[in-house]
């Protein structure tokens, strides 16, 4: 008999009259670890928000220990012993590491005066038990975007909360931090610690959950133990159909070179040659610290660099965003909040951002009947949840605006699309969607460059595979040829790298 640690029972929340949760019972077992998973915009973080006491409830009941609770602030949940890692970073980019871990929560005297010493040596601890070497005194804007995510972790572990509630929490990490993360997740399991998880990677949800509830459109389809269900059956209950084929590769005729790099470095990296195909994929792999997202930023014109860069046989110069989106090179960052897209905008005025001239008339004038007619069609085909064109950025889920984030990139008819992470936080309905897409530009000739640290996603839908160690290529492969365990091998600085391989 599994013992309930909270019992949220018929939750209901409308938003402007619109119910966005319907009637939905979830439990939390103690000593063990709940899978949450559906689609974005099914409900989850909503149903989350209304646990930690970010939203209140419309109707419904939530027991805690069974007794009844109800939180009107997350300081309210976080003091009842529960604490939550957001999936968008929740952190103050110009703290510290220290800082950001016990904000609002800080070690004092007796005379209110904060025990700085005290605040890093404990920040050190929960740090350390992540296998983040970083110092505690670190400015969080120093990090790169995964060691932000394992602050974020340690931030709610401190709290040393009852019921922990993970939402998306290896988006960001590497394979040797996601199994750092889980070993902690065991060991909160033996403390009879409750786990909640919410993610998109269903071979996560097998190694580390005991149970699963499945949301589908902010309704319960059900629950059950990871023993009685298996990946196929959770994705028809998620997206309530079948999915055939989680990673629809297609295989296209490689056309001639478009991109070519030739001993590329800077700062990040060092003596970098490769090249991109008409209608090929290119995955770029590597371990956190391989400076993969530097090299496309360079790529992008973000950072300056020595050596050459060949556009369709034409050395260009690359000194800004503006001349790579000239030259037809479109870049979808990891940090979609901070690169990606503007939230306080709305849909429409995101997606037609790097493409506005497109719509300016004879007079100077935008269209707005023809800039409306573009980002409609986007959200008809990337299937784009949202109430139309004018609802602001903000109040779209994660997966959503990521999809934005692509479609503004698509809306400049790009010549080679860079992809960084485009599945960080998307479902798996939404996943064959973007696959889907790149299949489709594939087909028409762009060339495409994925950088993921979904090594099962680089396998299923790239043509070739360059494997990144420290700012070096050490490595390419043919999809044909590769596995897990040949990129790792590569991946961990195995320097196998060929210079003939660039092709």
């Amino acid at each position: 008999m599994k013992d309930i640690a909270v019992s949220m029972k018929h939750i209901t929340k409308s938003f402007s009259g619109i119910n966005v949760l319907k009637n939905v019972s979830f439990n939390i077992y103690k000593g063990r670890v709940m899978a949450l998973v559906g689609e974005n915009g099914a409900g989850k973080s909503t149903l989350m928000k209304i646990l930690t006491g970010v939203y209140l409830k419309t109707d419904g009941e939530i027991y805690l220990d069974g007794s009844p609770v109800n939180f009107n602030d997350t300081r309210s949940s976080q003091e009842a012993g529960i604490a939550i890692i957001h999936q968008e970073l929740n952190l103050i980019r110009d703290l510290s590491i220290g800082e950001n871990i016990y904000i609002g929560r800080e070690p004092v005297s007796s005379s209110r005066r904060i025990l700085w010493s005290k605040l890093y040596e404990n920040s050190e601890y929960w740090i350390k038990k992540l296998g983040l070497n970083e110092n505690p005194k670190e400015l969080v804007k120093n990090l790169s975007v995964g060691k932000q995510q394992l602050v974020e972790i340690a931030k709610a572990l401190s709290i040393d909360a009852k019921i922990i509630i993970m939402d998306e929490p290896t988006g960001a990490l590497t394979p040797a931090e996601t199994q750092k993360l889980f070993n902690v997740i065991n060991d909160l399991k033996k403390e009879g610690k409750s786990i909640v998880y919410i993610s998109h990677r269903l071979q996560e949800i097998f190694e580390i959950c005991d149970d699963v509830t499945v949301l589908r459109d902010g309704e319960l389809i059900g629950e059950k133990s990871i023993e009685e269900i298996d990946e196929d059956k959770i994705i028809e209950m998620m997206v309530g159909r079948k999915l055939d084929e989680q990673y629809p590769r297609v295989e296209t005729a490689i056309g001639q070179e478009v991109l070519r790099v030739e001993n590329l470095s800077n700062q990040f990296v060092k003596d970098i040659s490769f090249s991109v195909k008409q209608s090929e994929t290119l995955g770029v792999a590597g371990l956190m610290g391989s400076s993969r997202t530097e090299l496309m930023r360079t790529l992008y014109g973000i950072y300056p660099y020595k050596g050459e860069i060949f556009l369709n046989g034409t050395k260009v110069r690359i000194l800004s965003p503006m001349d790579a989106l000239n030259f037809g090179i479109a870049y979808v960052s990891e940090d979609r909040k901070t690169n990606g897209i503007i939230t306080e905008m709305n849909v429409k005025e995101n997606i037609t951002l790097s493409s506005l001239k497109k719509f300016i008339g004879p007079l100077g004038l935008i269209n707005k009947n023809k800039e409306e007619a573009s980002a409609n069609n986007y959200i008809e085909t990337m299937s784009i949840k949202t109430a139309g064109t004018y609802q602001l950025l903000k109040y779209l889920s994660g997966g959503n605006q990521q999809k934005v984030s692509i479609a503004k990139n698509l809306n400049i008819n790009p010549k080679i699309l860079i992809l960084d992470e485009p599945t960080r936080g998307v479902d798996v309905g939404a996943r064959k969607d973007i696959y889907d897409l790149i299949n489709k530009f594939k087909k028409e000739g762009m060339c495409i460059i994925v950088v993921s640290s979904d090594i099962p996603e680089i396998l299923g839908i790239c043509d070739r595979i360059m494997v990144m160690h420290e700012g070096r290529v050490s490595g390419f492969l043919q999809q044909k040829d590769a596995a897990q365990e040949s990129i790792m091998t590569l991946a961990v600085g195995k320097d196998v790298y060929d210079n003939d391989q660039i092709n």
